[in-house]
This record gives C-alpha cells, sequence and structure tokens, in this order.
C-alpha cells in the first residue's frame, strides 16, 4: 500500500476539490519549497501528472490513481476540466466504533453491567467508566442501578 506524507494528503485533497484538479496554488499555510518537493514526489509516484493547458503553461493535475489513494471517486476519471464534474466522495457506511457499541449496549432495555461492556469493547473497567462519563458530557442521560447486585448502566437518547 502506498503511504503519503501529510502534505501529499493536503495536496491531493485540495486539488480533489477543483474542478479542474490542479494542484496549484497551495493551500494557504503551505511552504512553497516543501509544497514543490511534495508535489515532484507524486509525479513520481504517478499520482499528479503535468497536463499542458490552452494557451497557457502546463501544470500539475491529479490522475485518477491520486483520487483512488484518497479515497475519492469520480464518474469521468480521463477528463477532469472539460466536464466541470467534480468528484463526489466515497460514500461508505461509517465504520462502527466501539463508543457506538458502548451505547447500543447501554440503550437495551436492561442496560448493561460494567463487565459486559469490557467484554464487548476490550477495554478495562477504568476505560469504560470513563468513557461514561463521556456520554454524560455529551448529552446522554446515562442512569444507574442495580441488577443481582451489581451495578447496571442504562442510557436513553441524547438530551
Amino acid at each position: 500500500m502506498t503511504r503519503l506524507s501529510d502534505l501529499q494528503c493536503i495536496l491531493l485533497s485540495a486539488a480533489s476539490r477543483r474542478d479542474d484538479g490542479c494542484l496549484y496554488p497551495l493551500p494557504a499555510g503551505v511552504d512553497p519549497r516543501g509544497g514543490a518537493k511534495a508535489a515532484g514526489a507524486l509525479i513520481r509516484r504517478h499520482l499528479a501528472e503535468e497536463r499542458a493547458s490552452a494557451g497557457s503553461e502546463p501544470s500539475l493535475h491529479i490522475t485518477a490513481a491520486g483520487l483512488k489513494i484518497i479515497g475519492v471517486e469520480t464518474e469521468v476519471q480521463a477528463d477532469r476540466g472539460g466536464a466541470g464534474e467534480s468528484p463526489q466522495a466515497d460514500v461508505s457506511p461509517a465504520r462502527p466504533t466501539k463508543a457506538a457499541l458502548l451505547l447500543s449496549l447501554l440503550q437495551r432495555p436492561g442496560g448493561a453491567v460494567v463487565a459486559e461492556l469490557t467484554e464487548a469493547t476490550g477495554w478495562l473497567p477504568h476505560t469504560v467508566r470513563a468513557a461514561l462519563t463521556g456520554l454524560r458530557k455529551k448529552g446522554h442521560p446515562v442512569e444507574r442501578d442495580t441488577r443481582e447486585g451489581r451495578t447496571c448502566y442504562r442510557c436513553g437518547t441524547v438530551a
């Protein structure tokens, strides 16, 4: 798998949002020397290419491989400039997080005890309790009760 530097990701991302897919002008705050070095590395890896524009100097543009590596899909991969099509981000379902798993366990009718939460998430008990505090801070009404002599937690919807 190709690994990109942070600056290379920034350049490709900025180019993917432009109608013509051009890497220049550089995003604000990017050093021109560092940007040129990163652009050169993108050309060597075939993630950017030099294209001649009508009546002007050649400029650097993102390639289909560059779009693919940052997770951007486009309907028109060969011609980015003429059609005015902007690429659509890859809309994949959100990756389930442990926090979302924790919340779903708490929203069950019976709630969940810390042992169930640690087993499901792989977290230590103090991490589970910290996550419960985080849910409270985000506005979730986390309630504490006892079930068979053990502390049970339940959660409704966001207040």
